[in-house]
């Protein structure tokens, strides 16, 4: 595929009920490039209890790249047990061939560190972790969430605490359309983003302070958190990585045609972006 072509992946978020092999199948029909598989599923036991390499074995064969492995939630915390838990998840990572793991912060209202501790343990546990995964050779992905209770809401924010740990080279963002709306953030960071989520919010009734998880579907003409707007700058700005498709909604989860309405949003992302930039789609 062209470098300057809109590629896509699948995050399993996209198809919770589905096997690895399944998504994997998926993207492959799909003519998509990757998928990011997830240990937070409900009720799914990461891999289906397969062994990690079976993943890299069936990746591999289809032509599908793992992109990432998620993910060590409420990695800021300071509890001890989240480097033990992120060294488990490296591992995983390098046995089923991902690029990448996901760190993911607290999104808790009841955590209340003051701002100072709360930079410190960010900047801390980046710093602890850098050596284990810079041995690995994969990337470790940061994900700012923009939910107002979330203790990491910003890129500039993420990117600030790695270059204060100066590790650079072991971490990248993951710039998250969804996320990005919600904290109103105008800075793109396209040479630092390791990894592009979309998802479109269509409700025309929802105040972007309203939008949960829930209201994240497929990207089409209706969304209202400027996808299109996004994607078109971050490749202005240099961009060429992958967009990951990440809905939360169950309408998503539920769709019998699930695989139709990827590839309408595909061909829409596409035609739109085509359209912004004057890139063939």
């Amino acid at each position: 595929m062209s470098a300057n072509t809109v590629a896509f992946g699948l995050n399993h978020m996209v198809a919770p009920k589905s096997s690895f092999r399944e998504l994997i199948e998926l993207a492959a029909t799909l003519g998509c490039e990757g998928v990011e598989f997830r240990n937070d599923l409900p009720g799914r036991e990461l891999f289906e209890g397969e062994p990690a390499r079976n993943v890299r074995t069936a990746a591999r064969s289809a032509g599908i790249r793992v992109l990432a492995l998620a993910e060590v939630k409420r990695f800021n915390d300071g509890n001890r047990q989240r480097a033990a838990q992120a060294d488990e998840l490296i591992e995983l990572a390098v046995e089923c061939g991902a690029e990448a793991v996901s760190l993911i912060p607290v999104n808790d209202s009841n955590y209340r560190p003051g701002q100072g501790e709360r930079i410190e343990r960010l900047r801390d546990f980046l710093a602890e972790l850098a050596p284990n995964i810079r041995a690995a050779g994969i990337l470790g992905y940061v994900e700012p969430l923009g939910f107002s209770i979330s203790s990491l809401r910003t890129k500039n924010e993420a990117l600030s605490a790695i270059h204060d740990a100066g590790v650079s080279d072991e971490y990248r963002l993951i710039h998250d359309t969804f996320h990005h709306a919600l904290a109103a953030e105008s800075d793109f960071f396209a040479a630092e983003t390791g990894l592009v989520h979309i998802s479109g919010v269509d409700d025309q009734t929802l105040g972007i302070s309203e939008m949960e998880d829930g209201h994240r579907a497929l990207v089409g003409p209706k969304d209202q958190i400027g996808n299109i707007r996004q994607i078109t700058e971050l490749r202005a700005s240099g961009y060429r990585g992958l967009l990951s498709f990440e809905p939360f909604a169950s309408s998503v989860h539920d769709d019998s045609m699930l695989s139709d309405s990827l590839e309408a949003s595909i061909q829409f992302v596409r035609k739109a972006v085509s359209e912004a930039t004057g890139e063939r789609a």
